[in-house]
C-alpha cells in the first residue's frame, strides 16, 4: 500500500511541479508579446494549464501526501525534515496561488511587471523542488 502512495504523490509531484515550470515561462512570452493575436493565445494557453493541469496535479499531490501521512502519522509528525516539508509544500501551494493573481492580472490586460521579473519568478519553484526532493529523501534533522 505505502508504495502506491508513494509512486502516485511522485508522480502527481511531477506533474504540479512541470505546470508550475511552464506557467511563469508562458507569463516571460506573455510580458513580451505586442501583437492581439498572441496575447489571446496566452491566455488561452495559461488558462488551461492552470485549471486542466496544474489546479488537479496540486489537489491530486496533496491528497496522495494524506495518503502516505495517514499510513503513519505519528511517524512523520515527529520528524524535523517532514515538519520543514510541510512548510516548504505550503509555500508552494502559495506560489500557485499567486500564479493565479498573475494569470488573472494577464487576462485583465493590466499586467505591469516585466519579462524579466517573470524569469526570475520562474526560478522560484526549483528552490521549492531542490528542499523538498531533499528533505524527503535524505531526511536530514533527523
Amino acid at each position: 500500500m505505502y508504495e502506491w502512495a508513494k509512486a502516485f504523490h511522485i508522480i502527481s509531484m511531477t506533474t504540479w511541479f512541470a505546470a508550475l515550470f511552464y506557467l511563469p515561462r508562458l507569463f516571460v512570452y506573455h510580458a513580451i508579446a505586442q501583437d492581439r493575436t498572441s496575447i489571446e493565445r496566452f491566455k488561452i494557453m495559461q488558462l488551461k494549464l492552470y485549471h486542466g493541469i496544474a489546479n488537479p496535479s496540486m489537489l491530486a499531490t496533496i491528497l496522495f501526501g494524506l495518503w502516505l501521512y495517514s499510513l503513519a502519522p505519528m511517524h512523520y509528525l515527529g520528524q524535523v525534515w517532514f515538519q520543514i516539508k510541510l512548510f516548504m509544500v505550503a509555500l508552494v501551494v502559495i506560489y500557485h496561488f499567486v500564479c493565479l493573481r498573475y494569470m488573472l492580472v494577464f487576462r485583465a490586460d493590466a499586467n505591469l511587471k516585466s519579462h524579466l521579473y517573470f524569469r526570475i519568478f520562474n526560478e522560484i519553484p526549483v528552490l521549492f523542488l531542490v528542499s523538498i526532493v531533499i528533505l524527503a529523501i535524505v531526511r536530514p534533522f533527523q
